[in-house]
């Protein structure tokens, strides 16, 4: 067989695609074009309303309680035990949130959301708009320190107790135990016999603690990489916390994410009241254990499970949370979650002594969590987590199994070490951004969008005659792409800085087919068909494309695992158009191309 110079047979159609490829062009083009399209209609300011109890609220309660307040609304949507009020204006959010909590204080939890104004039917197809950030939709960004100091003296405090309770059993004298700096222990003893069991106990009780000896002193720490584990469990209840307080604001979008090595940052999109989330930020939580008693038992304490479910409790509790020094998930027996609790010695002998005379019989675990009013004052709210059964006598360390699966057995964990290891936070920094500050960014920023656009199809259209036309349709589709990943990926959210990788995204765009038709010029100008050098400019160009894209990939994912914020928004916006535009570059202007002049064999063509 004759073969061209380039290794293809002479045989082989020119610029042909296979039917299922033009298919997945289409199906990609309709489904990204439909999730983009709710974020044109925009959303409006709405609320959730949840009724706490069985009986539901009717519309027309809601309708009337608004109208008498002067609050006009576009619609009431009611389903099941929900409702969602939409209001004409976005500005009487928060004025209608005040009055329906006064109306219906014991009825329902009144929620701050946005609903999309699309219609229903593209609503009930599961598309949604674009999340809109901080710095566009206005709202108040704070940053916590966390202290982890706390954490690491209770780690060693917990040491030192033990040390002390096991000098007074083995009576061992002259021996000072005294509490150093974080997570350290100094221990003097005369007696080398002394100092070999107390080392020997610290090694078989606390294997991750390490024990160096100078002279008449025993220097007890906390190895390092088990301190950047506590750490990282630390900040990761904190954030725990966090989310489960901001649900009290009424925020469903709000952004809890951790940042270096002990700071959080949290995003309160639509929130422009600061005292009243760091009220609700700074509430602290306990958890305390109590003895389960039959139903209707006289002066029984009555706490509500998860469940809703009432469950009678002795007044007094067996330990509090205090005590508590760390909670673990594990796999048990049989492949079943449970939960290893650790307690100081105190707390150790309290549990001992109790689950001693009480073999066989439920105990309770209650988490109270303390917040602030509107007026300043705390308030207490208790519930049970767990309710376990006691297999046999317990002492500082114990088990709670029946905690479900072991993803609800890790939260329990979570729940735990809150009620105890809670390092105290500070607000570092921050940030209150007016939501007509966050319009003026949209405006501003989809405008430079806007024109960078239209001077780069003005240039593309001028520069390319013939093919201008389809890098511009090949530009548009590439928009209509990034719109609709951006609404379709699970947490994605678009910033300021995103709209800046947006516009950035337009002329990567366009460069992928500036390179595809350099090269068909350069192809047309050794005396090739049109139709050859569409087919050689492409094959030349892809390897070139890949390396260029792929390199600015490698960019964009740095950013993003690194960075925090409005630069993970660039990040995002910046990677997802580097795959727009590859796909529309390359493989949607190829179908374009090989439809309209696929099949042309002039030469010499002007392009």
């Amino acid at each position: 067989m004759t073969l061209l110079s380039n290794n293809k047979p002479l045989n082989k159609q020119l610029n042909k695609y296979a039917q299922w490829k033009y298919w997945v062009l289409v199906v990609t083009l309709i489904i990204l074009f439909l999730s983009a399209l709710p974020s044109w209609y925009g959303e409006d300011a709405a609320l959730q309303l949840s009724s706490k109890k069985p009986t539901s609220l009717s519309s027309e309660q809601v309708y009337q309680v608004l109208n008498q307040a002067g609050i006009h609304t576009k619609r009431i949507d009611q389903q099941m035990q929900n409702t969602l009020v939409v209001l004409q204006q976005a500005d009487q959010q928060t004025l209608a949130k005040n009055v329906l909590s006064q109306a219906f204080a014991e009825d329902v939890q009144v929620t701050l959301v946005l609903a999309p104004a699309a219609p229903n039917w593209l609503l009930n197809m599961g598309f949604a708009p674009i999340k809109l950030g901080l710095d566009l939709r206005g709202g108040v960004q704070f940053l916590l320190d966390v202290d982890l100091d706390l954490v690491f003296t209770n780690q060693a405090l917990m040491v030192s107790d033990s040390v002390k309770q096991f000098v007074r059993q083995e009576h061992i004298s002259a021996v000072m135990v005294r509490q150093g700096d974080g997570a350290e222990v100094n221990i003097e003893a005369a007696q080398p016999e002394a100092r070999g069991k107390i080392r020997q106990f610290i090694t078989q009780q606390y294997p991750l603690w390490q024990v160096v000896g100078r002279q008449d002193t025993l220097i007890v720490s906390l190895s390092e990489s088990e301190q950047v584990k506590l750490t990282n469990l630390t900040v990761q209840q904190n954030l725990q916390i966090m989310r489960s307080r901001i649900e009290e604001l009424g925020i469903t979008e709000a952004l809890v994410q951790r940042q270096g090595e002990n700071r959080i940052r949290i995003e309160l999109p639509g929130v422009q009241d600061p005292a009243s989330a760091k009220n609700v930020i700074g509430a602290t939580a306990s958890l305390a254990f109590y003895p389960v008693l039959e139903t209707g038992s006289v002066n029984a304490m009555v706490l509500q499970d998860e469940q809703g479910q009432p469950v009678y409790v002795a007044r007094k509790p067996v330990l509090g949370g205090d005590h508590i020094v760390d909670a673990r998930a594990a796999i048990g027996d049989f492949g079943m979650s449970k939960v290893n609790i650790s307690l100081d010695a105190g707390g150790g002998k309290l549990m001992s002594d109790f689950s001693r005379d009480n073999i066989g019989k439920p105990m309770a675990t209650a988490f109270s969590e303390y917040s602030r009013n509107e007026k300043g004052q705390a308030q207490q709210s208790t519930k049970i987590i767990s309710v376990a059964t006691i297999q046999s006598q317990l002492g500082s360390k114990f088990e709670i199994t029946g905690a479900g699966t072991h993803q609800e057995a890790q939260q329990l964990a979570l729940l735990l070490r809150a009620g105890s290891m809670t390092a105290p936070v500070t607000i570092v920094e921050e940030r209150t951004i007016g939501p007509s500050l966050g319009a003026e960014n949209i405006v501003n920023g989809f405008a430079a969008l806007a024109l960078g656009m239209a001077v780069t199809l003005l240039f593309m259209a001028c520069w390319y005659r013939r093919l201008g036309w389809v890098a511009n349709v090949a530009l548009i589709a590439n928009m209509v792409m990034l719109f609709g990943l951006l609404a379709l990926i699970p947490g994605a959210v678009l910033t300021l800085p995103g709209i800046a990788g947006l516009v950035l995204t337009v002329g990567m765009a366009v460069d992928t087919n500036v390179l595809i038709f350099e090269r068909i010029k350069d192809k047309l100008a050794e005396g090739r068909s049109f139709a050859s050098a569409i087919d050689v400019g492409f094959d030349s160009a892809f390897s070139t494309i890949i390396d260029a894209n792929f390199t600015t990939m490698i960019t964009a994912v740095v950013l993003f695992s690194i960075g925090n914020g409005p630069i993970q928004g660039f990040a995002l916006t910046l990677g997802l158009g580097l795959l727009t535009s590859m796909f529309t570059g390359i493989f949607a202007s190829r179908a374009i191309i090989n439809l309209v002049y696929g099949r042309d064999t002039r030469r010499a063509i002007k392009v």
